[in-house]
């Protein structure tokens, strides 16, 4: 599960998918039993358990979808200890004026954008992509 740690190659590779699911995230007080079908994360805070649950499956939580979010998929197996592609990603997308929130798989890289902005961001992250295999050309 070492996955690569080279910045450059990363950007290189990142293939970056957006997944057909709508998000939102919230807080519950406890874990819900049984775990709904379809969560992309849970997190366990002091406060409550922050969970990421598709829409379809959030009335059953009790939620409230306010903001609703996509997921952007990183296809590019990355590791944990890869230095400097949450921050390329982050800029690219904040000089756009686009909010991401970055979660880390043991495989690959997840990015949650408003709803509203998710093509836009996709075609960011594309053009990253692009940006860093043409500057390795000779």
């Amino acid at each position: 599960m070492d996955g690569e740690c080279e910045l450059g190659t990363l950007l290189q590779n990142m293939a970056p998918v957006l997944r057909p699911k709508r998000y939102v995230i919230a807080s519950v007080d406890s874990w819900p039993d049984p775990l709904p079908e379809g969560l992309l994360a849970t997190i366990q805070e002091p406060e409550g358990v922050t969970v990421i649950a598709p829409v379809a499956e959030s009335g059953g939580l009790g939620l409230e979808p306010s903001a609703v979010f996509r997921c952007i998929r990183l296809n590019v197996h990355s590791s944990l200890q890869a230095v400097g592609l949450t921050a390329a990603i982050s800029n690219r997308l904040a000089r756009h004026g686009i909010s991401a929130n970055l979660l880390a798989g043991a495989y690959h890289d997840h990015l949650l954008v408003p709803e509203g902005d998710a093509e836009r961001a996709l075609c960011l992250l594309e053009e990253l992509s692009l940006e860093a295999r043409r500057a390795k050309l000779p």
